[in-house]
C-alpha cells in the first residue's frame, strides 16, 4: 500500500477528537462479533499493511498487534467502513480466541432482565496459562 492509497483510504474516516476511530471486530467464518477496539491513523496502517489487526489500547496509551502476547492473531480478510465513516469494521480469521478472558468472542456473556449475567459460550482456553 503506497501512503498516497492509504491517505484516500484514511480521508473516508471521520476520527474523533481523540484521533480514533472505533473498530469492530468480526469472525469471517461464523459472523460473530469479537470485540470492539480503538484504531487511530498507525493502527489503522499496520493493519492494512500487514494485515493483521492493530489496535490503539487506550489504558496503555500504546499501539498493540491483536494476539501479540497469546498468539491469537487476527487475519484481516476484509475491510469495511460505516455510511458516515465514524466506524469501521473488520472481518478476520480469527487463530484460537478473541477475547482474553478465554472465550472465542468478548461478547460471552448474557445480561437478563434482573441485572444478572450468564455465560453464553464455553471457554476455548484457559487465561491463567496464557497471561
Amino acid at each position: 500500500m503506497t501512503q498516497q492509497e492509504f491517505e484516500k483510504i484514511k480521508s473516508l474516516i471521520k476520527f474523533n477528537d481523540q484521533a480514533l476511530v472505533p473498530a469492530i471486530i468480526q469472525d469471517a467464518k461464523t459472523q460473530k462479533v469479537l470485540t470492539l477496539c480503538y484504531m487511530n491513523d498507525i493502527a489503522l496502517k499496520a493493519t492494512l499493511e500487514t494485515g493483521f489487526v492493530h489496535v490503539f489500547r487506550r489504558s496503555q496509551n500504546k499501539l498493540m498487534k491483536k494476539g501479540e502476547t497469546s498468539g491469537h492473531t487476527q487475519a484481516l480478510k476484509e475491510f469495511r467502513i460505516d455510511c458516515e465513516g465514524k466506524s469501521l469494521l473488520f472481518l478476520i480469521d480469527q487463530k484460537v480466541a478473541g477475547c482474553h478472558k478465554g472465550f472465542f468472542s468478548c461478547y460471552f456473556e448474557k445480561v437478563k432482565n434482573d441485572g444478572s449475567k450468564e455465560i453464553m459460550d464455553t471457554l476455548v482456553f484457559n487465561p491463567e496459562k496464557v497471561y
